[in-house]
């Protein structure tokens, strides 16, 4: 039997990040699928299915960048633990943000992990293939789990 998918919203408005993010999942060991926004307003609307993204999928996981524009990640945290359609989805905080006070209120909002993003590229791949490798091997999902049951 295949390993499932893995599906990943990755929220992320530099692109630039967004890149190393894409190439740290390239490896085929855990087929994946990333499915990428650029602000809040829109990881909202990918979550809640709203147009245009009335055919997206449930994530596995949340990537979240906190400084975004339109509305930012501490609001997604927010929101997306609030809700209980979408509260058991594992968000991991992954921002440049070393802040004590963003770790303090990121964990407050029920962040499953804060990672600050390593500024060296070879750090900031292997802190993508751990959370990847994390997520993907050694933790059991939600969504993973109730289509377990359901087989």
């Amino acid at each position: 039997m295949n390993p499932p998918l893995l599906q990943v919203l990755v929220v992320e408005d530099d692109l630039g990040d967004l890149a190393l993010v894409e190439n740290a999942f390239a490896d085929h060991s855990i087929p994946s699928t990333l499915h990428h926004v650029t602000d809040g307003a829109d990881a909202l609307a990918f979550l809640r299915r709203e147009a245009p993204y009335a055919d997206a999928p449930r994530p596995d996981l949340i990537l979240l960048d906190l400084n975004m524009p339109r509305v930012d990640g501490r609001q997604v945290l927010h929101q997306i633990k609030a809700d209980e359609d979408l509260s058991s989805i594992p968000a991991i905080v992954f921002t440049t943000s070393s802040s004590t006070g963003d770790i303090v209120s990121s964990y407050a909002a029920h962040a499953n992990a804060y990672v600050t993003k390593p500024i060296n590229l070879d750090d900031f791949d292997r802190v993508v293939i751990e959370i990847r490798n994390f997520y993907g091997h050694i933790a059991s999902l939600p969504r993973r789990t109730s289509d377990a049951a359901s087989t």
